[in-house]
């Protein structure tokens, strides 16, 4: 009986800490970012569409735009039911559906964080001139790059994160996205910090080497910078590089405080706010649409050139 009843304190003492209540302020704030993301997001992927079937197929950079407008879409594909939970504040579509909307949003982060790499990588590579262009051969082996990233992450790692995740505590069925008993585990604090540390490594060196080449195209130009397409190419790299910053870092340096102080039951609803801040990257497809119009670069040179006269 003593061991009974232990067992079931345990029990409930894990079963309450798997539930957070969200105050209203809370709930508006994470509903706002994900109706944003999700109606920015989904006018975006529509435009970038229309703009791909322009777009050389075999370029390596239109594939990672292609992969882009999946990744997201999928991601977008999850948010109504994010909404729903916190809207209504419960979740009725089971644990196991829990999981893999929980899946989508870590995946979505890494593999656009991933696209981003490989993006900028191909821009600098033609920027300093070691590759005219990079492309695929055929238009198969552009599906076969993708193909390859798509099953290693759908047919290894969302299985595998759908199976261990959320398997070291107790969770209720109706509450979702409260899997901070994980943390326990010094195998799964060791991986985050391995991710907050080269997720934080990676985006300093993106970032100095982009202002690096940006204050390069500076001093080549001659006049005017706004009217270059080159100097125009390399602020679309920063953009890419503004995404990472803004919506994907302060998530994992947040990380590095909560997990050291995770018994901090406030704590979990803030990183769950952080967490929907990656979301936001969602609408980098509608920010690029913007940012490579005609009217768009007009607007800013006449902005420009009014800041100059005050």
């Amino acid at each position: 009986m003593p061991e009974e009843t232990t067992t079931s304190l345990h029990s409930s003492v894990d079963t309450s800490q798997s539930s957070i209540i969200y105050s209203d302020s809370e709930r508006y704030i994470l509903i706002t970012i994900y109706m944003v993301a999700f109606i920015g997001g989904t006018i975006g992927a529509i435009a970038m569409s229309f703009l791909l079937v322009k777009m050389n197929t075999l370029s390596v950079t239109t594939a990672a735009i292609v992969n882009l407008v999946v990744l997201h879409s999928l991601l977008l594909l999850t948010v109504p039911f994010r909404l729903h939970y916190y809207i209504n504040q419960e979740w009725i579509f089971g644990l196991a559906f829990c999981k893999v909307v929980s899946a989508m949003m870590h995946i979505h982060m890494y593999l656009t964080f991933l696209f981003y790499i490989i993006t900028l990588i191909i821009r600098w590579l033609i920027f300093f001139q070691w590759k005219d262009k990079v492309e695929f051969y055929r238009k198969l082996h552009a599906v076969a790059a993708s193909a390859t990233v798509w099953i290693a992450a759908i047919v290894i790692v969302l299985p595998l994160f759908i199976a261990r995740y959320g398997s070291s505590g107790d969770y209720k069925n109706t509450t979702c996205f409260t899997f901070q008993q994980e943390l326990k585990k010094n195998s799964v604090k060791a991986l985050n910090y391995v991710i907050i540390a080269i997720v934080a490594a990676i985006t300093c060196v993106l970032l100095g080497l982009q202002v690096f080449i940006i204050l390069k195209v500076v001093k080549k130009l001659p006049g005017s910078v706004w009217s270059h397409q080159e100097f125009w190419a390399q602020i679309k790299s920063l953009m890419f590089i503004s995404v990472i910053i803004i919506c994907f870092l302060p998530y994992h340096l947040f990380r590095l405080y909560y997990i050291q102080h995770r018994k901090e039951k406030r704590l979990e609803i803030y990183n769950d706010i952080c967490l929907s801040i990656t979301a936001i990257s969602c609408l980098d497809l509608l920010s690029f649409v913007i940012s490579g119009s005609r009217f768009f670069k007009q607007k800013i040179i006449l902005l420009r050139d009014k800041l100059a006269c005050c």
